[in-house]
This record gives C-alpha cells, sequence and structure tokens, in this order.
C-alpha cells in the first residue's frame, strides 16, 4: 500500500507547482505590462528607486518590484475654498476662488512634492486672504482682474519649481459683511436719488429754457407778422387813397367836360356868332389826349404813336368814357360847323356890333377872364 500512494502525492505535487508556477507566470505578465492612456503619463519605481516616466502606450516594467504613479496632463480645475480676509480698512470680507492648472513636468510633480493638487489648493487660499488684505474694500469689489492677476503671480514662482503651471485664476466672489452691504445699499440708494433729483432738475431747467426759447421765437414770429400786415395795410391805404383821388380828379374833369360840352351844345343852338372855350375845358382835353398818346406834338411835325392801356387802365381812368365824349363833340361840331362858318363870314363883313373886329380876340380876351374867375363861370358871355 504504501509503494502505491507514493507515485499518486509525487503526481499531485507535480501539478500543484505546475500549477503555481503558472500562476506565478501569470501574475508576472500582469505586473509587467502597464498600459498607459495617451492624456497622461506614469512615474515609474523599482525597489522603491525612481527609474523613468512611462509615455502613452504599453510599456513593460519589472514585475512584483516596481510601482508606478499617474500623472493626468491635462488642465485641471481646483476650487479654492470660501476665504475670509480683513482689507487694509479693516472690513471683513469673503471671497472664493477657481484656480486652473496643468502639469508640465511629472518628475517634479513626483518628486518635488508630495501632492500637488492640495498644494496648489493651499497656496492659493492664503494668496487670496493676503491679496485681498492688502487692498482697500471698494477696490476688493470693483478690481476683479487686478486681484486676478496678483494671485496667479504669486502662484507662478513656487508652482514652478513643483513642475506644475497655474494658466489661469478666477475670484467668483467677494462679499463684505452683512453691516457693510447695508451700509453700502443705503449709500447706493442715496446716490441714486441725489443722482434722480440732479437729473429731474436738469429736465426742468432744459424744459424751462426750451419753453422760453419757444416763446421768444413766437412773439419774434407774431411781431414780424403784425409788422407785415401794417405795412400791406398802410400800402393798401396809400394804394385806395391814390386811386380815390385819381377817380376824383378824372370825375371832376369829366364833370367839367360834360358841362363845357353841354355849354357849347347851347351855343351851337343859339343865334350867337361867337363861340367861348373854356381854358379849364381845352387844358383838360389836352391832358388827356396827351395821357392818352402818351406822347406831345412834336416840333419836327412827325406823326405820334398813341399808347395802348389795358382794361383796368382804360376803366380807372375812363378812357372809353372819353372817348364817347369826344366823338359827340365832333358830332356836334359836325352839326354846327355850318352855322359858325356862316357867322364867322357875317362877322368879317361887318354885320354884327363894330366893336370887335377879330374874333380871335374876343375869344383869347373872354378865355383869360374865364380862368380868373375861382367859381368857374363857365358862360360867360362877352360884349359885341
Amino acid at each position: 500500500m504504501v509503494v502505491e500512494l507514493l507515485p499518486l502525492q509525487t503526481g499531485g505535487a507535480l501539478l500543484f507547482v505546475g500549477a503555481l508556477v503558472l500562476l506565478v507566470v501569470i501574475a508576472a505578465l500582469l505586473s509587467a505590462i502597464e498600459i498607459v492612456d495617451a492624456y497622461e503619463k506614469r512615474a515609474l519605481t523599482v525597489f522603491g528607486e525612481y527609474r523613468k516616466l512611462l509615455e502613452p502606450g504599453i510599456n513593460f516594467v519589472p514585475p512584483f518590484v516596481s510601482n508606478t504613479y499617474r500623472f493626468d496632463m491635462r488642465t485641471q480645475t481646483l476650487d479654492v475654498p470660501r476665504q475670509e480676509a480683513i482689507t487694509r480698512d479693516n472690513s471683513p470680507v469673503t471671497a472664493d476662488a477657481v484656480v486652473y492648472i496643468k502639469v508640465m513636468d511629472a518628475k517634479k510633480a513626483f518628486l518635488q512634492v508630495d501632492d500637488y493638487k492640495k498644494a496648489v489648493s493651499n497656496l492659493a487660499q492664503t494668496t487670496l486672504r493676503a491679496v485681498l488684505g492688502d487692498m482697500e474694500l471698494d477696490d476688493t469689489l470693483n478690481k476683479r482682474q487686478e486681484i486676478n492677476a496678483r494671485i496667479r503671480q504669486e502662484l507662478d514662482e513656487p508652482t514652478d519649481e513643483w513642475g506644475i503651471r497655474v494658466e489661469s485664476v478666477e475670484v467668483r466672489e467677494v462679499n463684505p459683511s452683512k453691516d457693510v452691504q447695508r451700509a453700502m445699499e443705503q449709500q447706493t440708494s442715496a446716490e441714486r436719488k441725489r443722482r434722480a433729483m440732479i437729473l429731474e432738475a436738469q429736465g426742468e431747467r432744459r424744459s424751462a429754457v426750451e419753453k422760453a426759447e419757444g416763446d421768444k421765437q413766437s412773439e419774434i414770429i407774431r411781431a414780424q407778422g403784425e409788422k407785415q400786415s401794417q405795412i400791406l395795410e398802410a400800402q393798401g391805404d396809400s394804394i385806395s387813397t391814390v386811386l380815390r383821388a385819381k377817380s376824383a380828379e378824372s370825375m371832376g374833369e369829366r364833370a367839367i367836360i360834360d358841362q363845357g360840352m353841354e355849354t357849347l351844345a347851347e351855343i351851337g343852338q343859339s343865334d350867337s356868332t361867337t363861340f367861348v372855350m373854356p381854358q379849364e375845358l381845352t387844358s383838360m382835353v389836352g391832358r388827356y389826349g396827351k395821357h392818352l398818346s402818351g406822347s406831345d406834338v412834336k416840333e419836327d411835325g412827325d406823326s405820334l404813336e398813341s399808347l395802348d392801356f389795358d382794361e383796368e387802365t382804360r376803366e380807372l381812368i375812363g378812357l372809353d368814357d372819353i372817348a364817347e365824349i369826344i366823338g359827340e363833340i365832333d358830332e356836334e361840331a359836325e352839326m354846327d360847323l355850318e352855322a359858325m362858318e356862316q357867322e364867322a363870314q357875317a362877322i368879317k363883313e361887318g354885320k354884327d356890333a363894330g366893336t370887335i373886329s377879330d374874333p380871335d380876340e374876343v375869344i383869347e380876351e373872354m378865355d383869360q377872364e374865364f380862368a380868373g374867375d375861382a367859381a368857374g363861370e363857365g358862360d360867360r358871355s362877352p360884349n359885341a
């Protein structure tokens, strides 16, 4: 029985050893292969000694005695917890920020600092409190870009030694204490009320100025209109007066002419051989003739050229009526022409009372006497 059991025990031990060796080989293979992602690098240590950085891809390392440490080479975001600080003018404020970092040298980040993320976060917190404490309250609220630049500048030097680059720093909120906020709200409200009052006063002043300017322009335009109206009214009165005077003069002269014509008609119908032409009648007829023709008798005997008048002017000066009067005078003159010639012949032969030898002298003497009479004795007969 003993002899039979030995081979069985020997076969079991060999099987166990073989399985153990297989497991060791598999474990060694798994431990010797390192797969690195494209966005990271890994630091390799063998027996605790730094050897190299493993690049992205498949890397073979000594099995069982190697350790690797992963470093993300992408830009990473670190939240800086809310920090309390006292400004230079002794006003308490709280602020928080965000820091964007990137690992530039994984070897330094592995060898120079224990935990680079924690180190950068702590450094950013202290730097934020220092920057806020070096500024006044109004500057902390208004100069965000300056705060960001100063924090980044303060973080650049130590993080360079760690192989970390601070890409940007953004302060998210800076809040003063509640009492300060209440006082600031009151100040802002008072400032807004003051600006509103100033704007209202400026608006009222501008409105008053515009209204005054409008009233001024309105008065100027009204005065100019009244002045123009007065000028036009005065011109109208002047023209009306002139026209009335001319009309009255024309009517007066026409009345004298009519009366003279009637007198001549009566004289023509009488038995008298002497005719009297009043000086006023002859002068008016001459003026009308000169006005109608626009010319007078020339010494060289040239023919006269009359002027043409429009209908309004002819009606104004009574040109048509004068033509009718002159036509009536011509008709009466033609009717009495034969009788006058007979009477003139009788006067020349001395048949009439003999103190008058020349009828022209008689007519001239009677014209002078008629012109000297202010009351207009138009039909006075001379003594024969």
